[in-house]
């Protein structure tokens, strides 16, 4: 988890240096498609890995997707060219990633029922400490050794974090008696199902926006290159309590009223402390911890969501279903984001009140599936 999601929190750094080095001359919405393409493909692949977990289990997988991501990172430490970061990272990477955390949370929903959304929040917070870890790395490697050097020695990170996964990743129960290596779209019949697939796909779209961009728009704001890179470690040391203490609570309250409190929390960061805030030292800071505590509870509890709508032997097929949706968020996200950004002039006003109103429609996309699913009398229900 640490190797696949700790990378996916780790983006806003290369995107801020590259943007500087490398591909400096081209415009954020054409190097965010680097990184969009990345994250498209962590969750699109899902469709294919979810069914063949369900079907054979998480060995291989593990294997292959370690295989994969160790290869594109250090692919991307030559790199020089657009197309170069596009095809290592972007498509090597990201196809890594997909196979390295889908086998993972689904092993998860095998060991644990009762208990699941504290366990699933506890197995997320390794992509809070590699969103801490990684970015304080490369901010320190990238003085001393070099952009190459310093991206092999996270390939060697990812490579130690793989192997740990390829040894302790197990299934606890046997494959589904209808299980097939095939994705089934027959799934999306359950309106409460589909409900909470587009709340997800929102939230991911706003999700990705800040994560990508944080650090861009604090060198925007005239922060140093230091303060900007240090931004990312807040936002995932919040992520890290996000994904703990309040997934332990979720268990009593219900999924789907955590999530919701958490996209609210995140609205609030948007649009009560990063719009108007964000151009001040304190403002920005404040809205990396809360933003990454909110965004961290929706991250680790959202799977969790997925799993009310099946049984436990199908959890892999209808998470890796979610997400192969949410990968177009993550497609489209962070290019719309940066052509926002250009078409205001370079202003991130726009940007953050978008997020915003995307939020809006993710709370109300999974409220709506909670009363679908249980009825108008129970939707304060713990649910």
């Amino acid at each position: 988890m640490m190797s696949s999601m700790g990378l996916m929190n780790t983006i806003a750094i290369f995107e801020a240096y590259t943007l500087n080095h490398q591909l400096k001359g081209h415009s954020e919405s054409t190097v965010g498609w680097i990184f969009s393409v990345y994250t498209f493909l962590a969750f699109f692949c899902g469709v294919y890995v979810g069914p063949v977990f369900d079907k054979y289990g998480p060995r291989w997988l593990v294997v292959a997707g370690c295989t994969s991501t160790v290869a594109g990172v250090v692919a991307m430490s030559f790199c020089q060219e657009l197309w170069q970061f596009i095809l290592s990272f972007g498509v090597l990477t990201g196809f890594g990633t997909s196979l390295l955390f889908t086998p993972c949370i689904a092993a998860v929903g095998h060991w644990f029922r009762r208990r699941r959304g504290f366990a699933t929040g506890m197995a997320a917070t390794a992509g809070g400490i590699g969103g801490i870890v990684f970015p304080l790395m490369l901010t320190a490697l990238f003085d001393r050794v070099g952009y190459g050097w310093a991206t092999r020695v996270l390939a060697l990170v990812c490579l130690v974090c793989g192997l740990m996964g390829i040894l302790l990743v197990r299934a606890r129960l046997p494959p589904a008696q209808d299980a097939t290596a095939r994705p089934d779209l027959r799934i999306f019949r359950q309106v409460p199902f589909t409900l909470t697939t587009i709340g997800i796909f929102l939230l991911e779209y706003s999700l990705f926006i800040p994560l990508a961009y944080i650090s861009t728009y604090a060198l925007h704001q005239g922060f140093s290159q230091a303060f900007a890179f240090n931004l990312l470690p807040i936002m995932n040391a919040g992520s890290v309590v996000g994904r703990a203490l309040p997934c332990y609570y979720s268990d009593v309250v219900g999924p789907f009223n955590t999530c919701l409190v958490s996209v609210l929390l995140s609205l609030v960061a948007c649009l009560c402390v990063w719009l108007p805030l964000g151009h001040t030292a304190a403002g920005i800071v404040v809205f990396s911890v809360l933003f990454g505590a909110a965004s961290g509870t929706s991250i680790a509890i959202a799977p969790v969501c997925i799993g009310r709508m099946c049984k436990t032997q199908n959890y892999g097929r209808y998470y890796a279903t979610t997400y192969t949706v949410v990968s177009f968020a993550c497609l489209i996200g962070i290019p719309i984001g940066g052509a926002i950004v250009q078409a205001s002039g370079g202003s991130y006003t726009g940007l953050i009140i978008c997020t915003g109103c995307i939020y809006v429609g993710s709370a109300a996309c999974l409220l709506m599936a909670k009363v679908w699913h249980l009825g108008w009398k129970n939707w304060l229900a713990a649910h």
